[in-house]
């Protein structure tokens, strides 16, 4: 006899469902042997299964026993296997009723004692359970919210592999968890910085509005100590709130990487990460022997923020810039390819020179031209062109800094962002894979950001006296197209191409030449 019990794996951010068979042989010697393609923590398996047995006083046989995880062609990695694989032992020596073991997917990791563990990957094995019509899904008691938010399907969230056991033999019985998804998903959504907190710093919020409603990608330039990081902190506040869909794939990525706080349901404030200029390049697009998810896909939905761009190794940008156009990474190794999203916001920082103080009027800058011209060279033209907006950020003023007046807060400020991403997403309606301003390609720039004379002469200005270089023109009438929308206007004017042409700043001769 052959007694099978559902489980399931991972794959990327997806999730398929497995099988573990399980076969006793009198063959001799005794042996526990697990197949299908299992990584080191499965094969491990054995030793804690069997030890959850026993002291959860279950009878397991002097035998050989084999467990089968088909597809047996895709590699099986974590220790969520613990609970079928112990199912199926007990199951094959009559101590449990095989009638529901296909109804429901178990997943867990069994300690020694028989206690159940949480596992990462919950979230999209709920929703394949759901996927594939099966009734149930039961899982370690802390990650029942996780698994709860999918509706549909029944969770059962249990502590040790005795209550398992009992339930399946009791034929159910048990109440499935529920939770409310509208309390949980507004109370997450709740976040603890603000832009009230930012004193002064007018015009780099207003930029900051501006790539928020369009979804342009933003750096700013300024010395040390002058608020960039505070303000890039803040983004994530004024971009349109996170809808169900986008908190549900956001939390999927979380939830496979392990980085899901313990009896967190979902993730609903979008993420903020910023690594340090350090990291490699497998750590930011993702990779490893696993093929891994890395900075960018955490930041799905969210905003990556990047201080000090320059110091990043030159290789460590590049690899950003596929990714960039298409919204999702595709990580290949020689037995694996995954894709995992990547639709985020690039916020970046940086001095204006190496020694941080040039045109800053306080302060002396040591720096030679060359130096200079050297350390803005280090971002490359091909990335350079992926950021619609530069905007220079100077040092706050004491009586700014003093002054008890709060600025404007975060949730009026994105009143204004979702009413200007509306109007994008009527506008892009029929359009597939546009979303917001800055998704544009050169075609939609001339149906939708067409400009009258008034605004052509000023562009005209703007190439040859400001010395702007060509692959400004495209960017500052997608930026146009954002400023009108927030202001609410249907055509772009030339105080819009205005403004936006104050945000190309490191598009002039005087940084690039």
């Amino acid at each position: 006899m052959i007694s099978p019990v559902l489980t399931a794996a991972t794959v990327g951010v997806n999730a398929f469902i497995v099988k573990a068979e399980t076969f006793f042989s009198t063959q001799v010697p005794t042996k526990f042997i697990i197949v299908g393609l299992p990584d080191k923590a499965v094969s491990e398996a054995s030793e804690r299964v069997v030890a959850a047995i026993k002291n959860s006083s279950y009878h397991i046989p002097v035998r050989r026993i084999t467990i089968n995880l088909a597809p047996a062609d895709v590699r099986k990695e974590g220790s969520g296997f613990d609970l079928p694989i112990a199912l199926g032992v007990i199951c094959e020596t009559g101590q449990l009723k095989p009638d529901m073991l296909n109804d429901y997917v178990f997943v867990g990791e069994l300690s020694l004692d028989g206690k159940i563990r949480p596992v990462r990957g919950v979230l999209p094995i709920a929703l394949e359970v759901k996927r594939q019509g099966l009734k149930g899904l039961i899982v370690p008691e802390e990650n029942a919210k996780e698994a709860a938010m999918i509706e549909g399907i029944d969770v059962h969230p249990l502590g040790s592999l005795v209550e398992v056991v009992d339930f399946l033999n009791n034929g159910g019985g048990l109440e499935p968890f529920r939770v409310d998804l509208k309390e949980v998903f507004s109370v997450d959504s709740k976040s603890i910085v603000d832009f009230a907190d930012v004193k002064g710093q007018h015009e780099v919020k207003r930029a900051l509005e501006v790539a928020a409603a369009g979804g342009h990608n933003i750096i700013m330039i300024g010395p040390p100590g002058s608020g960039k990081t505070m303000l890039a902190k803040r983004i994530s506040t004024i971009l349109p709130p996170m809808t169900f869909d986008e908190a549900l794939e956001t939390t999927k990525i979380h939830s496979v990487a392990g980085l899901l706080p313990s009896n967190t349901a979902l993730v609903s404030i979008r993420p903020y990460r910023s690594p340090h200029h350090t990291i490699s390049d497998v750590a930011l697009v993702g990779g490893g022997p696993s093929a891994k998810p890395g900075e960018i896909s955490f930041a799905h939905h969210g905003v990556l923020f990047l201080d000090e761009l320059p110091e990043f190794k030159k290789n460590v940008l590049e690899v950003m810039r596929q990714p960039m156009e298409d919204g999702r990474v595709t990580i290949s190794r020689s037995k694996i390819s995954v894709d995992y999203p990547c639709n985020f916001m690039l916020a970046s920082a940086m001095n204006p020179c190496p020694c941080g103080n040039f045109g800053n009027p306080n302060q002396d800058c040591t720096c030679a031209p060359q130096q200079i011209q050297r350390y803005i060279s280090k971002i490359s033209g091909p990335l350079l062109d992926r950021i619609d907006i530069h905007i220079q950020v100077q040092s706050v003023k004491y009586k700014e800094l003093s002054s008890n007046v709060s600025g404007e807060p975060s949730n009026r400020i994105r009143e204004r962002v979702v009413k200007a991403r509306e109007a994008q997403i009527k506008r892009f309606e029929n359009k597939k894979n546009i979303f917001s301003n800055a998704d544009m390609q050169s075609k939609d720039i001339r149906e939708y950001c067409k400009i009258d004379f008034t605004s052509e002469e000023l562009m005209k200005m703007a190439i040859t006296k400001l010395g702007l270089s060509a692959r400004a023109y495209d960017r500052i009438l997608k930026v146009s197209r954002t400023i009108a929308d927030l202001a609410g206007d249907e055509n772009i004017n030339s105080s819009h191409i205005s403004e936006a042409i104050q945000y190309r700043s490191l598009d002039r001769t005087m940084w690039m030449a």
